[in-house]
């Protein structure tokens, strides 16, 4: 069954959704944005969160922007049994900003995947080397990033 949303709620969602203001207290300007109270808004996005509706709340990095133009994929091949201790690994990386498990397919049987950012050419070639020694994982795919397209994130209010 789907959720039914105030108007409220959805002006909060929408507002949420998107880059969220760049103030002190973000949810109060929210709040004042509606013409409700901040603690309406952070209950919420509290609510909807222990609900798992949604997931995570969290900031976007735009990589480019903030200096890290050189970027890559890389899919790995990773034996089943070690993927989340692999993944860890990884996932503690400063240079990674997403680490994910997917499923395998019999023509493309790669299942780890992250996204490494650098600052300089070369610098995410260095990152997966270490990570090679680190896990003793070598077999991967590098896919380098050429340029970005669109990076956006979902807007489900407007």
């Amino acid at each position: 069954m789907a959720i039914q949303f105030t108007q409220t709620q959805e002006k909060i969602l929408a507002l949420a959704g998107a880059d969220l203001p760049d103030t002190a207290r973000p949810f109060q300007t929210i709040a004042e944005q509606v013409g409700v109270d901040e603690q309406t808004v952070i209950d919420l996005l509290a609510d909807l969160k222990e609900r798992k509706i949604i997931r995570r709340f969290g900031a976007t990095l735009r990589h480019q922007k903030a200096g890290y133009g050189h970027n890559a994929m890389v899919a790995w091949r990773v034996p089943e049994d070690r993927a989340e201790d692999v993944g860890t690994i990884f996932a503690a990386r400063p240079e990674i900003s997403h680490c994910y498990i997917r499923r395998t397919y019999p023509e493309w049987t790669y299942n780890v995947y992250t996204m490494i950012h650098g600052e300089r050419p070369g610098q995410t070639d260095e990152v997966v080397a270490e990570l090679e020694q680190a896990t003793g994982i070598d077999d991967n795919c590098t896919l380098k990033s050429l340029k970005e397209l669109k990076k956006t994130s979902m807007v489900y209010f407007k």
